[in-house]
């Protein structure tokens, strides 16, 4: 979990005048970052990519199982089978309320 988080080191706009960890190990103190010629740049996310898939009858869901029959010593059993196959990704979706970014420097807490 939580996996969503930059990979670039010093690219994130938040961070300080020099990239990331570096400048709080020197400091010894937090900060609030600067932010870098990114005039547009807001610690807001607002859209994300959705998990959910279109199946073929246009149905929307997480996951899709179908149902087959296995022969097995003359017995029959039913099987969930998994489909992975002709499923569309919803895409971007875009979120009621915004949220914070993973890498948003600040905690935040309620004084």
């Amino acid at each position: 979990m939580g996996g969503s988080g930059s990979k670039g080191k010093g690219y994130w706009p938040f961070s300080g005048s020099s990239g990331g960890d570096e400048a709080a190990k020197e400091c010894g103190e937090q900060a609030l970052g600067t932010l870098r010629s990114f005039r547009n740049a807001t610690p807001f996310v607002f859209t994300r990519r959705s998990s959910m898939f279109f199946d073929e009858d246009g149905d929307l869901a997480h996951e899709f199982y179908e149902e087959t029959v296995v022969t097995k010593n003359g017995r029959k059993k039913t099987k969930l089978k998994r489909i992975q196959k002709n499923l569309i990704p919803q895409g971007i979706i875009h979120l009621d309320h915004p949220c914070l970014h993973v890498d948003f420097p600040v905690i935040i807490c309620e004084v």
